[in-house]
């Protein structure tokens, strides 16, 4: 540790995120990026708003981000003053956690080490990595609340008194949803407690029924989206939250409190022509759960323990081998035979991979690579 750096930084354990080979010798199926590529329309937005005299990118960009947000609304059915827009959804979760969970300055300095008495936050013992790092950076207590056997969220165990929720729907990186009904009816239990629910749906176009439609009438409720994934935009870094105007206000606060240009000239025309093409994305990713499905089959036939998933990866635990056990020899394995999968060394899921879903041409060698693996034992 430096000696420059203060004790915020001193005390972090920042996100790793997952390998991003710098040659093309392997399958990527650790990522959970989109194995197609965007809608044509957004290239031809892109290079729209490069042609444009070329000199506008010397200004800067909408820092309302107006036309992404109104497509986002027509998408959607809502409102544009119920749209926020970021520089991808890990930054608008950022911006969520600082405005809407902790006391920040009021607490009287770092948040205390366990929960003083419902301040806490509570989300999933096994889920998005990044929701401690946040809570760590902006000093806020947090509990995690185990899922049950079968890796599902138990939503009657999160109403309890806390300092609001978040969890993503479909989860990661178990894969598995709830209805919006349990949702929004969690959503009531904390309007009670006048705390926030945060509901991630980065993965929600795979299967997921989304809880927009609950927006009306949940003023506390948030949904956050992506389109690194849906949208097959991961190196374009859009997201955006939709929920009640104060909510809203209370993001654009957060934001305008750090930097108030966090999308450039040429994102905001590409994401507002992703999201205005819903037929093209609606098509790749029927072709992804199709993909997933036959996957999960072929994975279940091979003696591979299958979460059902309603994302674009798959949870899945291998079989024992004579020569090898548990998730992280499987993986070496699979890279040994050039494909990339994400294993996490934690409690309970240590043995599990998640495995993105890519094209049918690289599942097929996926397939055969398990295959191989599973016989010869490593």
């Amino acid at each position: 540790m430096s000696v420059y750096w203060n004790s915020r930084v001193r005390r972090l354990s920042p996100y790793i995120p997952g390998e991003q080979p710098k040659d093309r010798k392997f399958i990527k199926l650790n990522t959970n990026e989109n194995p197609f590529p965007p809608s044509p329309k957004v290239v031809e937005a892109i290079e729209a708003a490069l042609t444009e005299g070329g000199g506008r990118l010397r200004l800067y960009p909408d820092p309302a981000c107006t036309e992404l947000r109104e497509a986002a609304a027509r998408r959607y059915g809502v409102k544009p003053e119920q749209v926020f827009a970021g520089n991808g959804s890990d930054e608008v979760l950022a911006f969520a956690f600082g405005a809407f969970f902790g006391g920040g300055a009021e607490s009287g300095g770092p948040a205390p080490a366990e929960d003083d008495g419902g301040g806490a936050i509570l989300f999933p013992d096994i889920s998005y990595s990044f929701y401690p790092v946040y809570a760590d950076l902006w000093g806020i207590p947090y509990r995690t609340i185990a899922l049950d056997e079968n890796f599902s969220i138990r939503p009657e165990d999160y109403r309890i008194p806390s300092g609001g929720v978040i969890f993503p729907n479909p989860n990661a990186p178990t894969g598995r949803s709830l209805p919006p009904a349990e949702i929004l009816s969690l959503a009531e239990s904390l309007e009670a407690q006048k705390r926030v629910l945060i509901l991630d749906e980065a993965y929600a176009a795979f299967g997921a029924d989304s809880a927009v439609p609950g927006i009306k009438g949940h003023p506390n409720l948030l949904t956050v989206h992506t389109l690194s994934k849906s949208a097959s935009l991961a190196g374009l870094r859009v997201g955006f939250a939709i929920g009640g105007e104060e909510l809203i206000e209370g993001l654009c606060r957060m934001r305008d409190s750090f930097n108030s240009y966090t999308l450039d000239r040429l994102a905001l025309a590409g994401a507002a022509a992703a999201l205005s093409d819903a037929a093209y994305y609606d098509e790749i990713n029927r072709r992804v759960i199709r993909t997933r499905e036959r996957v999960s089959a072929a994975l279940a036939g091979m003696g591979f323990t299958v979460i059902p998933s309603r994302a674009n990866f798959v949870f899945v635990k291998p079989p024992a081998g004579p020569a090898f056990r548990g998730g992280a020899a499987f993986a070496k394995a699979l890279r040994d035979r050039g494909i990339l999968v994400r294993h996490f060394n934690k409690p309970r899921i240590a043995d599990y991979l998640r495995i993105s879903i890519g094209t049918d041409g690289e599942m097929d060698l996926f397939l055969t690579a398990c295959g191989e693996i599973t016989k010869q034992g490593g």
